[in-house]
């Protein structure tokens, strides 16, 4: 992660970059450049890890998949077809490279400058004028073999990466990969969402069908249904699985008895009608069982909380989720979100925990949560995840970093994470770092924290990489 330019006069995205005293650059290039990465929550493809694919264009590496730029193009006028369209892939680029120029101050333009420079040694803007000579340029590199896949990971030292799976998952590419020996950790995380989203008859039962048909066993009861979820738990546990996780709207702590599931269970297989009580209990239940069973393996769990999904249902039925229509919602869900962690501690059941909002308005309530039930087991067993998604900005971060400062241990924080779905998204764990160590710069200059370089570097290191390593037993 070692910058490639130096500093010029008048130019910009400089080696010093965010580094705003002689502190800040120190405790960066001294010590935070210097940390591998883990990036412990991401949406990249195993199989083509696998199969240490190269990407054909830039346009493959950067535009496929990417909701963040789609939703900027969409802004800036560019119609559909060169997002997610049937435009040729440099038409699309173009679309792209006509819109950057009106992402100043939105963090798109400094990622997409971080990543032309750290992959490719490209210090140039981009930009209509500069669009062919970059793309081309770009292209050449990605299709050759020092720039596959795996080629990728190891520019960016990246040491361990999580992977996002459905229990329905088999995991081969992960097993590939394993077996090919390569020598960047890829592991599998187990995400039950769609095992406990019953809040639609026809596609809680299409779930069930795969997931008999991945097990090859036969559901006909709630109990049959628990086992088979079970016996996938443990299949992730055997290929190397010790993360969860979970994107949720909100988190659901409603009280039941094991004869309502059971009977609500039976319901939605029947195809009746359930009712929002109804759906609530179902979901608070799975939520309890999934975090017993990761507590007995010694997971760590996660749960991303707050997101208001697929609001343009025109766009949705039309492209499906996770296309750009999410934003950030306004939940109230504080009482719950006590409630169950609550309820697995009383009964010693916690799992090492990380919780993610979205909406910062949350902020302080999840900064004061965590305490709640950090028992001095392990150093922060429930951690105040990193800043995500519409968060993971400059000022997002900035403001993650105090309220943690202020209500918990910024110390013992387990850092960043890309939750990306681009191999070319790794400098975002530069961009925080740098972020990081002008926080403790300005505050070491300004008197309010000691000069003591040896002490903040190695806390730096921690956050950065040594907190998340020791954290997941990694």
């Amino acid at each position: 992660m070692k910058d490639k330019i130096s500093n010029q006069p008048g130019s910009w995205l400089q080696k010093d970059f965010l580094l705003k005293n002689q502190t800040a650059r120190t405790l960066f290039h001294d010590f935070a450049a210097l940390m591998p990465i883990i990036d412990y929550h991401n949406h990249l493809s195993p199989q083509q890890i696998a199969e240490d694919s190269c990407f054909q264009n830039l346009t493959q590496a950067w535009l496929y998949g990417d909701h963040y730029k789609w939703r900027a193009m969409r802004t800036n006028g560019i119609a559909e077809k060169y997002c997610t369209g049937d435009a040729s892939d440099f038409e699309k680029f173009e679309q792209w490279a006509a819109t950057v120029p009106y992402t100043l101050r939105n963090p798109l333009y400094h990622w997409t400058h971080l990543e032309l420079q750290r992959y490719f040694d490209i210090t140039e803007t981009l930009s209509p004028a500069t669009a062919k000579k970059i793309y081309s340029e770009c292209s050449e590199k990605l299709q050759s073999k020092e720039y596959s896949i795996r080629n990728l990971l190891r520019k960016m030292n990246v040491k361990i990466l999580c992977t996002t799976d459905d229990p329905v998952d088999s995991l081969e590419y992960h097993k590939q990969i394993k077996k090919d020996g390569f020598e960047i950790k890829i592991l599998p995380a187990f995400r039950p969402d769609k095992a406990m989203d019953i809040d639609n008859n026809a596609l809680f039962n299409q779930y069930i069908n795969k997931l008999e048909s991945v097990a090859n066993v036969s559901i006909h009861s709630f109990e049959d249904y628990l086992n088979t979820l079970k016996s996938r738990h443990d299949f992730f546990a055997a290929n190397g699985c010790c993360v969860s996780d979970h994107g949720l709207s909100e988190i659901y702590a409603d009280d039941y008895t094991e004869k309502e599931i059971i009977s609500i269970f039976i319901k939605a297989r029947s195809g009746n009608e359930l009712t929002a009580e109804e759906k609530r209990k179902f979901k608070s239940a799975m939520l309890v069982l999934f975090a017993q069973w990761d507590c007995e393996k010694g997971w760590v769990q996660q749960y991303h909380l707050g997101a208001l999904r697929n609001n343009n249902s025109r766009m949705m039925q039309q492209l499906g989720a996770d296309t750009g229509w999410d934003s950030i919602g306004d939940f109230k869900y504080g009482q719950s979100l006590a409630k169950f962690l609550n309820k697995l501690d009383s009964k010693n059941k916690l799992a090492r925990t990380i919780i993610y909002n979205l909406n910062p308005a949350d902020n302080a309530m999840m900064a004061t949560m965590i305490g709640n039930f950090n028992d001095g087991s392990i150093a922060a067993k429930v951690q105040w995840g990193a800043a995500w998604w519409f968060m993971d900005q400059k000022d997002g971060i900035k403001q993650h970093l105090d309220v943690l400062s202020n209500m918990g241990l910024l110390s013992r924080f387990v850092g960043m994470l890309t939750d990306s779905r681009s191999f070319l998204s790794f400098p975002r764990h530069e961009y925080f770092r740098r972020i990081l160590c002008n926080t403790f710069g300005e505050e070491i200059e300004n008197g309010e924290l000691p000069n003591d370089m040896e002490w903040i570097g190695k806390i730096v290191q921690d956050i950065c990489y040594t907190n998340t390593k020791k954290y997941f037993g990694w």
